[in-house]
């Protein structure tokens, strides 16, 4: 194998490294939806307004953002991230014993 290749091998893992490493550091969005609302509203206001989209999770019930929500370009959502309570676990019996 010739120097010039390792070169260029080891020089193409560096590249590929230094690129991910710079893809891994780029600022991440947070997160959209509250967990602490059931109801979300989704907000569209691009186009002309310019703003793009984003959520309004701050809301209790559908009739609540639907409220809201009405006249403005927006449609509510049951909030993906809301948690929801499991079933009670049931008591085992022990065996007689």
């Amino acid at each position: 194998m010739s120097l010039a290749r390792i070169f260029a091998s080891r020089t193409s893992l560096a590249l590929i490294v230094a690129s991910g490493a710079l893809l891994a550091a780029a600022p991440t969005q947070g997160q959209t939806f509250d967990p602490r609302y059931p109801v979300c509203m989704h907000v569209y206001s691009g186009a002309n307004g310019g703003g793009g989209e984003w959520y309004d999770c701050s809301f209790t019930s559908l009739p609540q953002c639907r409220a809201t929500a009405s006249g403005r370009a927006a449609t509510c959502d049951l909030n993906p991230y809301f948690p929801v309570n499991p079933p009670p676990r049931r008591l085992r019996h022990g065996r007689p014993g």
